[in-house]
């Protein structure tokens, strides 16, 4: 499963890098706007790759990683869509970014509740890793 959720967010960063940054700048460029206009200035990317590099080498503090970035990603992502919601704007932009944030939102439940159910194994990792470091 650990493996199974670092690859999700390594294709949650890809996929969000496409619709965030190439697809805007192919748009702007093909229908003659100013380059970036479109563009939807996010670095969450960078922190999945990091979160799922993290699931791949399991340092010690991979469980706090995974649990303060899967809170905070849920929590902002329900007070997005508490606001979309208020008003919804079903446009090319809004509803990818609509799209995407489910596909977020869905790998961050899931995120949060295996390393609340696993983490006894994550506790036992930590400990591994101190124990490393100090010999």
């Amino acid at each position: 499963m650990r493996i199974f959720l670092a690859h999700w967010l390594i294709l949650l960063a890809a996929w969000t890098l496409v619709i965030k940054f190439v697809f805007p700048l192919v748009f702007d460029a093909a229908y003659g706007h100013a380059a970036g206009t479109h563009v939807y200035w996010d670095f969450w990317w960078v922190i999945h790759l990091w979160l799922a590099y993290a699931l791949y080498t399991r340092p010690g503090y991979l469980w706090w990683l995974a649990i303060v970035v899967s809170v905070v990603e849920i929590g902002i992502i329900g007070v997005k869509f508490y606001f979309f919601f208020q008003q919804p704007d079903w446009t090319l932009w809004q509803t990818n970014w609509f799209v995407n944030k489910v596909f977020v939102l869905s790998c961050f439940i899931v995120l949060l509740g295996y390393c609340w159910l696993q983490r006894d194994r994550f506790a036992f990792l930590a400990t591994q890793s101190r124990d490393t470091t100090e010999t």
